[in-house]
């Protein structure tokens, strides 16, 4: 199976830290997740979040630090989540495809239901 690799983004605004949930059109309906998606032919990593998180959510972000990738199989998919802390920079946050959205302290986050691929990263977070 053919792993798809994807950026995502652990947004970073003052204190709190941005997470998105996904729609009930979207796979992994109503799921918690960093936003971020796939890259494409000859995107760099970092093109590719900023430009994702711009399409999805109308913000610019500044990134900080990657983190450990995590490579997680999902019954009909495999992917390669590769995380970036980021802190927003500017724009209007509008949510473009996701239901809904929320400002956690890290705590908060953690009682959230997520997506599989996204626990690891978390957890990672959570830690630094």
């Amino acid at each position: 199976m053919k792993i798809i690799p994807v950026t995502c983004a652990i947004i970073q605004f003052a204190n709190k830290t941005l997470t998105v949930q996904r729609s009930e059109t979207m796979k992994l309906p109503l799921k918690w997740e960093f936003a971020g998606g796939k890259i494409e032919f000859g995107e760099s990593e970092i093109d590719c979040i900023k430009r994702e998180i711009f399409e999805e959510l109308n913000i610019h972000i500044s990134i900080k630090k990657r983190l450990t990738p995590v490579i997680h199989q999902y019954p009909n998919f495999k992917i390669k989540l590769i995380p970036f802390v980021a802190e927003y920079v500017s724009g209007e946050l509008k949510l473009k495809e996701h239901c809904n959205y929320i400002f956690a302290n890290k705590e908060e986050l953690t009682k959230l239901d997520w997506a599989e691929a996204d626990l690891p990263i978390l957890k990672e977070f959570i830690e630094l």
